[in-house]
Formats: structure tokens, C-alpha cells, sequence
């Protein structure tokens, strides 16, 4: 039970100075000559139209935006030549096979023996995850957050509630470890944009932060920059108001610092952390063998990835650039590079699916800051809702008009000392959710049925059979057949019940005791 008085620790983003101030640490001249200084006086054009409380809100505005940086960034985004030259070949490089393990190949001693280094790590508290859920489910035709989205299990549990229950089951598998703390924490931060703070707290509150203690769950929001034309002016989305977009996943290291993240971490004394995004209703949050792995590499950054279905599969892979590791795009590698194989294994030479699934020790995280500056933006390009700086007038573009930048989890890869690379099996662990219904792919269909075949799996591995019903109606193939995460992580503790027993469908087995009395 939580208690009445546990609140989630929000950690806010700093902010601006109050509209009541008037701006007061810098005059309106001040701001104006900064802003003219900088390419970007037309930002207030239409100050002197302003009633004062918009006045206020504007100068405030400018005063908080680092417009220096704004168009620094710009600069580079705009100007600095792609780091993939003509002679792909030459630029890219496989992964060296010292930072390179997969779960297909490797034994089961071996699993065994990472997942109990992770475990002893979580049972000593010296795990967190970072949960970036700044996307809204817009493509998926909700206006929620997207962690809020329910995939149509028989249960009705949301992506949120999902991964909150790994968490919950880890914790207890942890504390059975020898020399476990007396009381094993998981801290969870969760990333949210602007747009979905208000709702994501409030979806966590009104689900009592499902089972989870909420003192031990830190909401922060990522940054914005201003979006802008392609000549570099920053746009306004009003006469008082400057046009900003989130950053992009990769704001996250910025925002770690900004909000006090990093801070938190210390003061609980988290040294490993595990980030990954919200739309994977199959991840292994604080996955202890990814963990243990990593942690035995002595990796500083690791990267889980899924092997690449075909060479033209569009999906971005880790790999070298430039001798350094980095991920990809599909689109920058020619074909000639995406078919090469792998004389040793007969596998693809570039064939480690990007899936947005990393770990991090805090003293690399602590570390980001010190080269910040040579990360990679990059654009997005958008039709974007905007003022017309001559008019006055609100224009609602037909055409792409403008950008926004941001930066992506993955461009601190070349800054890594140790790299550990983790291919694990996408059945397992990943089913993105992208799409709308009815699309066919990366969709609330394909990720109900993962989620339910793998947990047929879980069954039939523990040495039960699924027996299939008349009245199961099956969608895409998979038996109806849901155990909640509570119940078991990764299929762990099931044999001892199902061994050489049966199960109907359709089922949901939130408990132990359910499934004893589902068994026959």
C-alpha cells in the first residue's frame, strides 16, 4: 500500500523569469540590442502592439532562450558536410567482436551468468531507468500520451502499466539475491515533453502509480528549441509567443543535468542506468542480463539491437563510422555495404538493428557535458503553423516552411571510451508501436499478438501445452493467453506449475493462484 504522503518526485525544468517581473534582470533595450546582435531583432516587431502582461511574457521569453546557442546550432546543422562521404565503404567499419555478444548464440551458463551479475547490481540499488515518453499517440488516433495507450489486451493494461509491473517483479526477484539491500528500489525517471507532462502525471496518479512507491518515480521534461526557417530565423507561433519544438529523444543528457536528474541519481547512488522508449510493449526494462553484461564488459555506453531481418530492411544499425561507433541510417549504406557477410558467421557485416534500447554508467552521463558541443542536430523538416512577420497574420502553410532541431539517444555513441553491443532476440524483446490500428505493422494489433505468443511461449518453454478453445477468439494468430508481469519477468518460476500440464484459452492469469487453478 502506498502511503498517503509518498509523492512522486517531479523534478521541474528551470523556469523563465515570472511575465510579472517584466523581464526585470534585462531591460527591453538590452534584449533588443542582444537579439539584433544576433540576426533575430525581428522577434519583436510587434512588441509596441503588445498589451503589457504579453510584453512581459515575450521579453521573459527571450531573455531565457540562449539564442547564441540557437543559432550555432543552426549553423551546424545547416552547413556541416554529412559525415557520410562518397566512399561509404571506407567511412564504415563492422563491429569489432570484443564489444559484440548475442543472446542467439550465447549458453545458457553464460545468460545465467549475466543475469546474475545484473541482479546483484539491482539487489544493491544500483540501478535506475530512464523512460523517455515524450510522444503523444497521435498516429495511433489518441490525444493521451502515448505510454497511456491500451494495445487491446485482455487485460486493458496500458504500455505504462505494463513496464511499471516488470519493474515491480524485478525488485522482488532482486531481494532474493544474496546480500540483497533490505529494501530494493529501481528508481524510475520518466522523460516527458511539454505536451504530455500535465497528462502523464496525471495518469500515473490516477492509477496509484501502479503498485510502485511514488517517491521512487521522477517526472523531468526534455528541452525545446526554437523551431526556424531554412535562412535561420527563429519563427513565432504568435506576436508574443516564439515557435519551440521538443529536442528530440537526445535531449535527454541535457536535461538530466538542467533538472536535477543527475543529481537525484547521486544522492541514491545509482551507477548503472537503463533508457529505453515507451512504444516497446516487449522490453526488458532494467533487463538484468543486459545489465550484467554490460557491466561485465566494464562498458561506460552499451546498446541492445535486434539482427536485421533482410539487407534492405530500413532500419538504423550500429556500427563504426569513421572509426568510431555510431548508428546508421539505412539510407546512408549503399548496397553493396548493407549485403556484405560476415565470413566468420555468416551473418550480416552491418546487420545490429537500432532499437533505442541503451545503457549508461552515470559517470559517462556526468561526462556528456564536457562535449556537448560536437553533437550532432539534426532536421526535421515540417510544415510549420507560423507568423507572418510583415502581416501580423497567423499562416497555416500547405508546404513544408520551416524546422525543427533536435538530437537523437544515440549521437553520444562516438564519445564512448567502452562500447558493449547486446543482440538480442526481437521475438523477446521488441514490438514497436508506431502506426495506426489497422496498418498491418509496428501497430496495436502486432503488439497485442507478440505480447500474447510470447507468453505462449512462456508455457510450452516451462514444459505446459497451451490448448487453444472454441471460444478463443484468436487476433493475428495468437492465442488469447496473458500472464501478468507480477507473475513472471521472462518466464521464470512457470515450470514448477505447468511441467507436463495443460492451460485453455482464453485466459489472463494475474497471480500465482490463478494459474495453479487454470492447470489441468
Amino acid at each position: 500500500m502506498i502511503a498517503a504522503n509518498n509523492s512522486p518526485l517531479s523534478i521541474q525544468t528551470p523556469k523563465p523569469v515570472d511575465a510579472n517581473t517584466n523581464a526585470s534582470s534585462l531591460t527591453y533595450q538590452q534584449i533588443k540590442d542582444r537579439y539584433q546582435a544576433a540576426g533575430q531583432g525581428h522577434l519583436l516587431n510587434f512588441y509596441d502592439d503588445l498589451p503589457e502582461s504579453e510584453k512581459a511574457e515575450l521579453l521573459s521569453q527571450l531573455q531565457s532562450l540562449n539564442v547564441e546557442r540557437a543559432n550555432r546550432i543552426h549553423q551546424k546543422a545547416t552547413t556541416c558536410p554529412s559525415p557520410m562521404l562518397s566512399n561509404q565503404s571506407v567511412l564504415l567499419g563492422p563491429l569489432p567482436e570484443e564489444c559484440f555478444e548475442s543472446t542467439l548464440e550465447a549458453s545458457s551458463e553464460k545468460m545465467h551468468e549475466w543475469q546474475t551479475i545484473g541482479l546483484n547490481q539491482i539487489a544493491q540499488n544500483k540501478v535506475g531507468v530512464i523512460l523517455l515518453a515524450g510522444g503523444q499517440g497521435t498516429r495511433l488516433g489518441s490525444t493521451a500520451p502515448k505510454g497511456c495507450y491500451d494495445i487491446n489486451l485482455p487485460s486493458s493494461k496500458s504500455l505504462f502499466q505494463i513496464q511499471a509491473e516488470r519493474i515491480l517483479r524485478l525488485q522482488e526477484l532482486a531481494s532474493k539475491q544474496e546480500g540483497a539491500k533490505a529494501k530494493v528500489v529501481i528508481p524510475w525517471y520518466v522523460m516527458t515533453s511539454g505536451p504530455t507532462r500535465t497528462a502523464t502525471v496525471k495518469y500515473f496518479e490516477e492509477h496509484n502509480y501502479f503498485g510502485l512507491e511514488s517517491g521512487n518515480i521522477v517526472f523531468f521534461e526534455q528541452g525545446t528549441l526554437p523551431c526556424m526557417t531554412f535562412d535561420g530565423k527563429i519563427m513565432m507561433e504568435s506576436k508574443s509567443q516564439i515557435a519551440v519544438a521538443p529536442d528530440g529523444n537526445g535531449g535527454v543528457y541535457a536535461a538530466l543535468r538542467t533538472t536535477g536528474v543527475l543529481a537525484n541519481m547521486a544522492e541514491r547512488k545509482v551507477e548503472y542506468l537503463h533508457v529505453y522508449c515507451v512504444d516497446n510493449c516487449l522490453v526488458h526494462v532494467a533487463d538484468p542480463v543486459f545489465i550484467g553484461y554490460c557491466v561485465q564488459k566494464n562498458a561506460d555506453c552499451g546498446a541492445k539491437v535486434v539482427r536485421k531481418k533482410s539487407p534492405d530492411e530500413p532500419v538504423g544499425v550500429v556500427c563504426l563510422r569513421n572509426s568510431a561507433f555510431n548508428v546508421v541510417e539505412y539510407s546512408e549504406i549503399d548496397e553493396e555495404v548493407a549485403h556484405r557477410i560476415n565470413p566468420k558467421n555468416g551473418q550480416l557485416s552491418f546487420g545490429a538493428g537500432n532499437i533505442a534500447n541503451h545503457f549508461y554508467t552515470v559517470d559517462f552521463l556526468n561526462k556528456v557535458e564536457s562535449f556537448e558541443g560536437e553533437l550532432e542536430y539534426h532536421i526535421a523538416r515540417k510544415k510549420i503553423k507560423t507568423l507572418d512577420m510583415q502581416t501580423g497574420e497567423i499562416i497555416t502553410p500547405k508546404q513544408v516552411n520551416g524546422m525543427k532541431l533536435e538530437m537523437f539517444v544515440f549521437d553520444v555513441f562516438p564519445f564512448t571510451q567502452r562500447m558493449a553491443v547486446f543482440e538480442v532476440d526481437r521475438r523477446e524483446e521488441f514490438s514497436p508501436l508506431k502506426n495506426a490500428p489497422g496498418s498491418g505493422q509496428d501497430c496495436p494489433e502486432t503488439s497485442r499478438r507478440d505480447i500474447l505468443q510470447q507468453h505462449v511461449r512462456f508455457i510450452e518453454d516451462a514444459g505446459g501445452k497451451v490448448v487453444v478453445g472454441e471460444e478463443d477468439q484468436q487476433i493475428e494468430g495468437a492465442p488469447t493467453l496473458e500472464i501478468s508481469s507480477l507473475v513472471t519477468y521472462s518466464g521464470e518460476g512457470l515450470s514448477e506449475i505447468v511441467a507436463g500440464k495443460s492451460i485453455k484459452t482464453p485466459i489472463v492469469i494475474s497471480s500465482l493462484e490463478d494459474l495453479k487453478k487454470a492447470v489441468f
